[in-house]
């Protein structure tokens, strides 16, 4: 996945976490599943951004970006159980 592949799944996740929130205030959908449903999009964007971290540091220091990979939830750096 290039950089402007990955900015562009952060957007669209961001998106649907601001829709998500408008549904829950017009009552479209409870509490338990934009809670659920925002945590997914949390877990999600952490690893969107930790890959596109790890892509820029590897083109930083001369390798190849394309050799990053998306770790694992348990293994981002901002997740939380």
């Amino acid at each position: 996945m290039q950089d402007n592949e990955i900015l562009s799944r952060i957007n669209r996740l961001v998106t649907e976490e601001h829709e998500l929130r408008g549904r829950l205030a017009s009552g479209e959908v409870t509490t338990d599943e934009e809670n659920a449903r925002v945590k997914e999009l949390e877990v999600a964007l952490d690893q969107c951004w930790d890959l596109l971290r790890q892509r820029r540091a590897r083109r930083g220091v001369g390798e190849d970006p394309d050799n990053a990979a998306p770790r694992p939830v348990g293994e981002v750096e901002n997740y939380q159980q």
